[in-house]
């Protein structure tokens, strides 16, 4: 019986390992280790000190949050791994999750994020020799997360496209040729059906190799340069539509070009590999969900969540990830991303997510929640990310404002001198409190 092509979305699913999760607390016990929970939290108080780039962190409390404001990380300090250069919208960098997870954990550990995106915080996670567990209702993001925490070499890579039926290939949808020239859509479209029998969407532990290639080819589907298989578009975080392309082809006069489908896949991948794959971590766990309902992993298994959920009606999910679905075989309309249009909406859906982490983080482990601006700063969304875990288990230790070029604030963080276009990031810390 032949598979089906089309992934339903709303399922939710262990991936990667069939190994789960074991509770961190027991592991500990066994180890002979003393719970996190009856440990001393030394994670502000470094806060406080930290000098790292020669300021000192600066403390302002308003509205009863305590915020830390200094430059805790840059994207200059260091080089991020070649492995997590794949496009996504409205992605932190990798430096974040390296910040917290350095911190708030040890080799071994789980780190979670139930909002994973293109996989930064698992990605980076598996770099660090901890525990990868990621949940996201975008069923992308496990095809883009999960090849690059067991990657495949360059060769391996090579000599499996050399199998691929290239000559076999038949345009399937006319109205891509606005992005591609003819030849390059049949090698995308016999790709695309050999990926399909190969490695279908139902089966969750894939070759990895196979896994690898589907993953690089969908970020390469479209971009601006001759890097990518289609002609000039936009960058390749967000797909135009066909008739945008038109118009775009039109203003430019230009004609697809051919462009060699393996060859881009073969460069991409040496790219990628520059720095290496990860080093030897315990297994990973990945589900496709909502934030708020992650069963396949136990309770207090996770040592530190980072993550950073969706913004106020910002994101057009459709609009920006049309041709990936298409070339992965999930239906669009099936993926059930909300669009919290109210603060009261996001509030909510925050406070679902916030009350699964709380299940799923052991006592003494942490949550480092990201927020960014929204409507030119308008509105404060850490103020509501603290509001929406009123009455929770979490302790509210302090919001980190991450400010890559310093100055000194004028009257609170509010945070007043935050003008619209300053680079920060705003991140709600919590810490998972016992039992009572």
């Amino acid at each position: 019986m032949q598979r089906s092509a089309t992934l339903r979305a709303q399922k939710t699913l262990p991936l990667f390992d069939d190994e789960l999760l074991s509770p961190v607390a027991e592991g500990r016990a066994r180890l002979g280790k003393t719970p996190a929970s009856a440990l001393p939290d030394t994670f502000l108080p470094s806060i406080r000190t930290f000098k790292d780039f020669g300021t000192s962190t600066e403390e302002v409390e308003e509205g009863g949050i305590l915020y830390l404001i200094n430059e805790f990380w840059t994207a200059g300090q260091r080089q991020a791994h070649s492995i997590h250069e794949i496009s996504y919208r409205a992605c932190f960098k990798p430096q974040l999750p390296e910040f917290f997870i350095r911190r708030l954990t040890e080799a071994g550990d789980a780190v979670h994020d139930p909002f994973m995106g293109r996989g930064t915080t698992p990605v980076q996670a598996a770099l660090m020799g901890r525990r990868p567990v990621g949940n996201d209702i975008n069923p992308l993001s496990v095809l883009l997360t999960r090849p690059r925490l067991t990657p495949p070499t360059a060769v391996q890579v090579t000599h499996r496209l050399r199998v691929v039926p290239w000559e076999r290939g038949e345009i399937e949808r006319k109205d891509l040729l606005v992005f591609y020239h003819p030849d390059t859509l049949r090698r995308i479209c016999a790709l695309r059906r050999w990926l399909f029998e190969r490695a279908p969407l139902d089966v969750t532990a894939p070759d990895p190799v196979d896994d690898w290639i589907r993953m690089v080819a969908l970020n390469r589907l479209t971009g601006h340069s001759p890097g990518f298989f289609s002609v000039y578009t936009l960058p390749p975080n967000q797909a135009v539509s066909v008739e945008s392309q038109t118009r775009i082809n039109a203003n430019r006069n230009q004609i697809p070009p051919f462009r060699d489908v393996a060859a881009i896949i073969n460069k991409k991948t040496r790219s990628l590999l520059k720095d290496g794959g990860a080093p030897q971590h315990p297994p990973a766990i990945l589900g496709i969900g909502a934030a708020s309902a992650s069963a396949f992993i136990p309770d207090g298994s996770v040592s530190l969540v980072v993550t950073s959920p969706p913004f106020l009606d910002i994101v057009q999910y459709a609009a920006d990830n049309w041709l990936r679905c298409w070339f992965a075989g999930i239906d669009v309309n099936t993926v059930a991303i909300g669009m919290h249009r109210t603060e009261t909406a996001w509030m909510d859906m925050v406070r679902e997510t916030l009350t699964e982490q709380a299940r799923i983080v052991r006592p003494g482990g942490h949550v480092a929640f990201e927020v960014g601006e929204v409507r030119n700063g308008k509105i404060l969304l850490e103020r509501l990310v603290w509001q929406a875990a009123e009455g929770l288990p979490f302790e509210r230790q302090a919001v980190l404002v991450n400010q890559q070029e310093f100055t000194k604030t004028a009257n609170c963080w509010g945070v007043s001198n935050n003008t619209s276009g300053t680079n920060t990031n705003r991140i709600v810390v919590f810490r998972r409190t016992p039992p009572a």
